[in-house]
C-alpha cells in the first residue's frame, strides 16, 4: 500500500505492507533511529513520536494510518534551528541530567515538547502526569522533571527577550 508521510517536515512516499508498525517505518524504511522500540506492547514509551502534533507510541500506531500525516521525531526537533542550536528540551535534558542510559529519552523528549507547546509553564505535577506513560529505569525521573522545567523557563526567557516585555523580567527578578 502506497503512504505519503510528511516526517520532521520533509515528504516521503512509500509502499509499505498494511501490518507496519510506525516504528519499524521510521526505522527500517526512513532510517531515523532516534525512535526507540524498546517494549512492542506500548508500556514502555521510547517510541514516542508526534503525530499531527499529538505525542503516540509508535509502536501501537500502523505505517498506513500516517498516511497523509505530519510525524515529529526526535530527529527533527532542533528543525528549523541553526545548526549549534537544540531545542530548549533537549539542552533542558543535558544541563540537568534527565537522562543516563538514554534509551528513554526520544521518547520522554517528544512527550516534554508536546506538553511545553500546550502548557508553556507546566508545573512539576503536570510534567510527571504527562510522562506517566513512560518509563526510566535509571533516573528517578526527578532529573527529567528538572529537565523540562528549566526548558520551560529558558523558552518564557527567550519569549521576553524577544518581545522586550520587561515588566514580565523585572516581575521575575
Amino acid at each position: 500500500m502506497q503512504i505519503t508521510v510528511s516526517v520532521n517536515g520533509e515528504s516521503y512516499v512509500r509502499d509499505v505492507e498494511p501490518r507496519l508498525l510506525l516504528t519499524h517505518f521510521l526505522r527500517d524504511e526512513l532510517r531515523l533511529t532516534g525512535t526507540h522500540w524498546g517494549c512492542d506492547t506500548s508500556n514502555c514509551g521510547a517510541c514516542v513520536v508526534r503525530l499531527d502534533g499529538v505525542p503516540v507510541k509508535s509502536c501501537t500506531v500502523l505505517a498506513v494510518m500516517a498516511d497523509g500525516a505530519e510525524v515529529s521525531t526526535v530527529e527533527g526537533l532542533a528543525h528549523g534551528r541553526s545548526d549549534a542550536e537544540l531545542d530548549p528540551v533537549q539542552e533542558g535534558f543535558m544541563v540537568c541530567h534527565g537522562l543516563q542510559c538514554g534509551f528513554c529519552t526520544p521518547g520522554m523528549m517528544m512527550t516534554s515538547r508536546a506538553l511545553l507547546d500546550r502548557d508553556p509553564a507546566p508545573t512539576a505535577e503536570t510534567i510527571r502526569e504527562a510522562i506517566s506513560g513512560q518509563i526510566c529505569r535509571c533516573t528517578g525521573y526527578e532529573n527529567i522533571v528538572r529537565s523540562v522545567q528549566w526548558a520551560a523557563a529558558k523558552e518564557s526567557e527567550r519569549k521576553r527577550d524577544t518581545t522586550g516585555d520587561t515588566e514580565s523580567s523585572e516581575a521575575m527578578a
